[in-house]
């Protein structure tokens, strides 16, 4: 859902000239005034006229984007975030073909919404996957699902100093004949990577 705007930023009273980018989880400034704010940190937000005016940390802010925009963004910036599993497109109808642990509390939340988690099928196919060996396990458990169609997420660790990161997740499965599609984060911990089949 990214946006972004040139506009007139009034922070506590000072007036600069911004780039605003709506990033979820946070809306971010750049230019004269440079700042990354939490949505969850925003207070009181509201359009009045052609600003979207909220508070943060007891500072008012206020943002020139025009009505129709400043309206746009506060029903962004209040609408509850999709959970994990809407996210990962599980709903109580998925059945879920779990490659792996379920080693984190959020996705083991998100799997507790599906109908069912199976080791041999599903609809969807969730993989977690720790080093290069068990990325390639995974590949070819699913391989038979992936030419039918089925999606996969593979659920590897953030950040740096681990066997797996996103560019060789990306590279391995690129390598295979599928094609990621989406990102998502799945907790402080975890990240992962959707791919499907590519199109011929």
């Amino acid at each position: 859902m990214g946006r972004e705007a040139l506009c007139t930023c009034i922070w506590n009273g000072r007036k600069s000239d911004v780039k605003a980018l709506l990033e979820p989880p946070e809306l971010i400034l750049r230019g004269e005034t440079r700042k990354r704010i939490p949505f969850a940190k925003m207070q009181d937000v509201h359009v009045d006229g052609d600003q979207l005016r909220f508070k943060i940390e007891g500072e008012p802010v206020a943002l020139s984007l025009g009505s129709a925009m400043a309206l746009r963004w506060a029903d962004a910036l209040l609408k509850p975030p999709p959970t994990l599993a809407k996210k990962l497109g599980i709903n109580p109808e998925t059945t879920v073909h779990l490659i792996g642990s379920a080693d984190d509390v959020a996705l083991k939340g998100a799997l507790s919404e599906a109908k069912g988690v199976s080791r041999r099928r599903g609809d969807l196919i969730l993989a977690r996957v720790d080093t290069p060996e068990e990325l390639h396990a995974a590949l070819m458990d699913a391989a038979d699902r992936l030419d039918a169609g089925v999606p996969i997420w593979f659920i590897y660790r953030k950040g740096p100093g681990h066997p797996l990161n996103e560019n060789l997740v990306r590279m391995t499965a690129l390598a295979t004949g599928i094609v990621d599609t989406k990102v998502a984060a799945v907790s402080g911990e975890f990240s992962a990577l959707r791919f499907v089949k590519r199109r011929s």
